[in-house]
């Protein structure tokens, strides 16, 4: 969901990063002391200024998430709570009515990855939303959210309230998260992915969400700005923990398959296009009631021209965001959207968009880098199994 790319050295590649370093427009997150404290390289992203890593470097982080756990600042994010006008109304069939996903089946607590479209299917923004009695609590990309706020405030006025929330966002992601996390909030044990509560933590009410994008599994923290590094400090003292910068963000997404918003998904891609009907559920795709429906339907029926597909380079050498992709008689197929060397495969992987024809999995295909073609292949994501909590024990 974000909207920046960094490489293992730490440097960032995205094209959205609405400052240039040294700016003094960079907003910060409740966390930024913390950061510079604890030796973080900071880089502008999506106008903030972010650690993009730490001491143990991109590749170091990256591995230290997939083995115990890794803690994310995440505050830059926007985050938002929606309220039905009339409050004994319920504002989850009014908000369905901006994406393609399945709101009104949500049950309390219950999360749904989704996207906000337009009229021609493309994508604005992909965000999370959860429900919460007869109100939703939307998390949304930080390039993207005052857009995305503008747009469903203009769209829903008369039918819904639009409280933007101004708190920090952390994530704890890894297969000691819980372990760690129960420790300091014991709800977190009856939580499956995709699942979240709220909980009391010191008098202040915080919101645990059971979800990621790293792959792994792992929680998201809501909480109040006042207490942010207290509490991140309170995780980072456990030795399971180590905090993660921007970079290893970036790659064990890009592990897990996951779409980056400005990337992998704009709006020129749609659901179908992006391999995301998976969170657009039958009665959705048939009711055809939300923005795009009708593009998004010809599609379904008749195929799109191109599709979002998983490669791996026969080499060692990383294929970078906008490398063109040949068929293996030289004749332009499409383009690199991701890309870069994978810390658990010890190997590259991209993923990009190539046309209908060559979409299936195991066709050789060639890489332009450095303007000479390298041979590579379509593979299925994700490139790393995800290791999810689907159900509770």
């Amino acid at each position: 969901m974000t909207n920046s790319t960094i490489d293992l050295d730490g440097n960032n590649k995205g094209t959205d990063a609405s400052a240039s370093p040294g700016s003094q427009s960079l907003a910060r997150t409740p966390l930024f002391d913390m950061h510079v404290q604890l030796g973080a390289k900071m880089v502008p992203f999506a106008g903030y200024d972010m650690p993009v890593q730490y001491g143990l470097g991109v590749m170091g982080e990256h591995l230290h998430t997939r083995e115990k756990a890794g803690l994310f600042d995440v505050s830059h994010m926007g985050q938002a709570q929606l309220f039905p006008e009339d409050p004994d109304s319920d504002v989850a069939p009014v908000f369905e009515e901006l994406v393609p996903g399945g709101i009104i089946s949500l049950k309390e607590g219950g999360i749904r990855y989704t996207q906000l479209t337009n009229q021609d299917g493309g994508i604005l923004d992909d965000l999370m939303v959860t429900r919460f009695g007869n109100t939703l609590w939307l998390v949304v990309n930080a390039a993207c959210k005052n857009d995305d706020f503008a747009h469903i405030a203009q769209l829903l006025a008369g039918k819904a309230r639009l409280s933007v929330e101004n708190r920090a966002l952390l994530a704890l992601q890894g297969p000691l998260a819980e372990a760690v996390l129960k420790e300091h909030l014991p709800a977190v044990a009856d939580l499956a992915f995709m699942q979240a509560c709220h909980a009391d933590y010191e008098g202040e009410k915080i919101i645990i969400s059971r979800c990621g994008y790293t792959g792994e599994d792992g929680f998201e923290i809501s909480l109040p700005n006042e207490m942010a590094s207290h509490f991140a400090a309170l995780l980072l003292a456990n030795d399971a923990v180590a905090p993660i910068g921007l970079g290893a963000r970036d790659s064990l997404r890009l592990e897990a398959g996951l779409c980056l918003y400005g990337h992998d998904i704009d709006t020129g891609t749609t659901p179908v296009e992006a391999d995301l009907m998976w969170s657009v559920p039958r009665r959705r795709r048939e009711s055809l009631n939300f923005p795009g429906a009708h593009k998004i339907s010809q599609q379904l029926s008749q195929k799109p021209d191109r599709f979002r597909v998983g490669i791996k380079p026969d080499g060692r050498a990383p294929a970078r965001e906008g490398s063109e992709i040949h068929d293996m008689n030289n004749n332009p197929i499409g383009r690199i959207t991701s890309g870069g060397f994978a810390p658990s495969l010890q190997a590259p992987i991209a993923m990009g968009y190539v046309s209908a024809e060559h979409a299936a999995p195991g066709t050789q295909v060639q890489l332009i880098i450095r303007g000479k073609p390298m041979l590579a292949h379509i593979t299925s994501m994700p490139f790393v199994e995800h290791k999810y909590l689907r159900t509770k024990p």
